[in-house]
């Protein structure tokens, strides 16, 4: 019997100068699948990009606006994300351009991982450890 993960319920999100590219750029980059985008011209209020083996982030352009209720700054955002492939994830990554940081290693936890920042200053950590097990 299968049983289906569900949904996310946790979602971590970034804002960028310019939130189109940075969508773009996930995309071709590290492999995030567009899910949807709400947008004025080049201003976009939301976004939903998905990690196809499961979960994903949420983006948008920041506000230079005092009154901003999230005023997360672009580039600030760090993520680890779990890949079955790191090394071809690695040379797609750089192939689009990410920023190489760190590079692949084998961790005394168990992970083959990389670290490389996105054209907005953001820091993507890839690698194979899937965290430890829930405890019953």
């Amino acid at each position: 019997m299968t049983v289906d993960p569900p949904p996310p319920q946790v979602w971590p999100t970034v804002r960028a100068r310019d939130a189109r590219k940075l969508i773009r750029f996930l995309v071709d980059a590290f492999g995030f699948e567009e899910v949807m985008v709400s947008a004025e011209g080049d201003l976009v209020h939301h976004a939903q990009l998905r990690w196809p083996p499961g979960g994903g982030i949420m983006l948008g352009s920041v506000r230079d606006d005092p009154e901003d209720r999230w005023p997360l700054q672009p580039g600030t955002f760090g993520g680890y994300v779990v890949t079955d492939d790191p090394d071809a994830l690695c040379t797609r990554a750089i192939a689009a351009g990410a920023e190489l940081v760190q590079e692949l290693r084998d961790t005394d936890y168990g992970s083959r991982e990389f670290l490389v920042r996105d054209p907005e200053g953001n820091r993507w950590s890839f690698g194979t450890y899937r965290g430890e097990p829930y405890r019953s």
